[in-house]
This record gives C-alpha cells, structure tokens and sequence, in this order.
C-alpha cells in the first residue's frame, strides 16, 4: 500500500505479539478459503465475498474495505484480487478464474485491537512452467527476508539480498510499493522496501530489533519492473503486459529469530520458542 514518513517504529510487547499472531491466524484461515476456491469458473467476487463472512463471523473488521477513509475513491471490497499482469489492488467482481491463471490473494484484518496482513500467489490448474518459476523466487525472496530479519543489523541489509535473488533470477522488481510496519494500525512506521535505494541507505535505514513488526511483500515482474494504475484508481498493471506475483507475510524479530505472525493456523508460533527458520519449535 502507500509509503508512509521516516519516524522510529513502535515495539511490540510479547503479549502483544501473542493478539497479532490472532489476529494472523485469521489471516491464514482467509487466504486458505481463498487458496480453496480458487478453480476454472469461480468468480473472484464469490472469494471476496466468503471472506468477507470469515471476518464477520469472528468480529474482526477487514482492513481494506473503504480504505482509505473519506477517499473519494475508497477500495471497495476485503480482499484484493489480482490476475495475472494485475500487481496488486485488484478488485474483485464477475471476472471468473481460468485455467492457467496465476491469481493474488492479499487481505488483512484487525481483531481485537491488533492488524496482520499477508499475500499469496495461487496458481490456477495447469500454470505454464516460466510462471511457477517467477512464484517460486518471489517465495524464495519472502524466505529470504525471513531467514535474515534475526540476523542483520539493519533493513537495507536485507532489501539488499532481497533484491539481489530476484534480480540474478533475471526478473523486474516492482519498486513503487514498498512493505509497512503494522500493529495496531494497518500501515504503521517505518516503511519496508524489497529493494536497496541511496534514499534507504542514506535516509530511511532503520535497526533490526526484538519487537519490530513489519509486512513483508515483495513484487516480481516477469519481464520489466514497470507498472501503470488502471482508471478504476486502484489495480496495478505491469506495463509489457507479462505476469506478476506478489507474497507476504507479517513478521516480528523476536529474541533468536523471527516470529511469522501470519502464518498457517496449523503451525504453533511461540515467540519464546523460535527456530533459525523462523518457525516455533514444536
């Protein structure tokens, strides 16, 4: 979503990671009912819609429905959707899903009190081999950040090994979006880019530290980095016209790793158990 200013970022307390961790398994719970539907034939508003009932049934109050207020353009549905050469703030409507498509799922929430956000990329039936590849660095980048938040001093050492995978790949990285940090509030301080800058080196840096929350989201482009924003105000198209992806995840650095926030409702995180991975130790 939108970059925000330079100010120090708010540390989480433990038991206030514990309500985010919460509130991110609910995040999981959508995106699963999301990965679930997503076949030949289904409406992308039909997803939205089942995960507008997921919110709803636990009082959790999604994110981006009606972002941002007063906007006269505010984003009109829970879930972005997006398809193929769509980047990211898709909205979702009566476009049905097709074979081979590469599809992005990207929703947060906020239940009691605390946010968590995160994005997947779902192939539909058979995906063409090229596409699964560009999927599987963009995951690998996402790992990346994950394996090198508990280790590196600071966030440009990380955007830059970031970068650097998806670009020896051969693929565009997407810089007119950046990360966010979340807590009580969707997009928190600071901001959170997949990829090294003068600005960030120079300017924006900030400490990798216990407590630190951050949306972790990098972009990738088949072909070149270039996007353009459609008349609807909100969906992001890569400019050649060749596929994107777009992955996320909620991540807190916490005493020996990283905590993932927003992942699958089956792995146990506890922030005073974490592994090298990133993963509580079972």
């Amino acid at each position: 979503m939108a970059k925000n200013g330079h100010r120090a970022p708010e540390l989480k307390s433990t038991r206030e990671l514990g309500l985010m961790r919460e509130a991110g398994k609910l995040v999981a719970r959508a995106l699963k009912i999301g990965r679930d539907m997503a076949k030949p034939g289904v409406r992308t508003i039909d997803i939205d819609n089942a995960i507008e009932e997921l919110y709803a049934k636990h009082g959790a109050t999604p994110l981006f429905k009606g972002y941002p207020p007063g906007s006269k353009n505010p984003f009109p549905a829970c879930t972005c959707i997006s398809i193929n050469e769509q980047v990211v703030h898709g909205i979702p409507g009566p476009r049905t899903l097709r074979d081979g498509d590469l599809l992005k799922l990207d929703t947060a929430c906020r239940l009691n009190g605390w946010c968590a956000d995160r994005a997947v990329t779902v192939p539909v039936g058979e995906v063409k081999p090229a596409w699964l590849r560009l999927l599987q660095v963009a995951e690998e980048v996402l790992q990346i950040a994950i394996d090198e938040m508990g280790r590196q001093p600071k966030w440009s050492k990380v955007a830059e090994r970031m970068q650097r995978h998806a670009e020896d790949a051969g693929y565009g990285v997407v810089t007119q979006y950046v990360g966010h940090g979340i807590g009580r509030q969707m997009h928190e301080n600071p901001q959170v880019p997949n990829f090294t800058s003068r600005e960030l080196r120079t300017k924006a840096d900030f400490k990798l530290e216990p407590g630190l929350v951050l949306a972790v989201e990098p972009m990738l482009n088949l072909g070149k980095p270039d996007v353009l924003t459609l008349s609807d105000h909100w969906t992001v198209v890569t400019r050649d016209g060749l596929p994107s992806v777009h992955v996320e995840h909620t991540l807190a650095i916490v005493p020996g790793g990283v905590m993932i926030i927003t992942a699958d409702e089956e792995v146990s995180v506890d922030p005073t158990k974490i592994s090298e991975s990133g993963l509580a130790e079972s």
